[in-house]
């Protein structure tokens, strides 16, 4: 079977699964997309390794795993989602050490966490695109709109989120204050405001 290679486009907040998020991976040379239903603390995993510049104060459970995995001389060279039962993906994570490759299966969310951390590529299987992926041919000239497509993309996986303003207003706020607040929320792990706070920051 052929294997397909996939980037992660975003994760949107799941409303149909209290908690969950969901996970949209992107096939690298075609339209079809791969949404896969993940927990909340895999998914603030995931968005802070796609935040270069939010650095937790401590490693988080994925950080502790790349720490040791570089300690020992182990690498994750390509990660493999390999598997759909029941709307369950399995995934496995293709590891190198002195030369030996070994096999270690994983949850999907923790195996693209640490793809991520690893700088390595996710692939999956073609029939398995073929049986979940979705075909999402938004128009340009429509872009943000509730095109049918974004509609089939909420009704499948989750409403899509781009970024939740909230309720505290940081337009009012100097550059050194947005700092000051980012510095103070990845202390406080609260990596969601901080995300807010970087997005208001990059757009100064």
């Amino acid at each position: 079977m052929s294997l397909v290679k996939l980037n992660i486009k975003g994760i949107s907040y799941s409303q149909t699964q209290n908690g969950a998020y969901a996970l949209i991976l992107n096939e690298v040379d075609g339209d079809r997309k791969l949404p896969i239903v993940i927990g909340a603390f895999e998914a603030q995993s995931i968005a802070i390794a796609l935040e270069k510049e939010i650095r937790p104060p401590r490693p988080l459970t994925h950080d502790l795993f790349k720490n040791f995995a570089d300690r020992f001389d182990i690498v994750v060279k390509q990660v493999i989602i390999h598997k759909l039962v029941d709307g369950v993906f399995y995934s496995s994570l293709i590891c190198e050490r002195d030369k030996i490759e070994e096999i270690i299966d994983a949850r999907t969310s923790d195996a693209i966490a640490l793809a991520l951390r690893f700088q390595s590529p996710i692939f999956t299987y073609k029939n398995i695109l073929d049986k979940a992926g979705i075909y999402l041919k938004v128009n340009p000239e429509k872009k943000g709109e509730n095109t049918e497509e974004n509609i089939l993309l909420d009704d499948l996986v989750a409403e899509e989120i781009e970024t939740v303003t909230p309720n505290e207003n940081y337009k009012n706020k100097t550059l050194e204050d947005l700092h000051n607040m980012l510095d103070e929320a990845v202390a406080n792990e609260n990596y969601e405001k901080a995300a807010h706070i970087r997005d208001e920051i990059s757009k100064r």
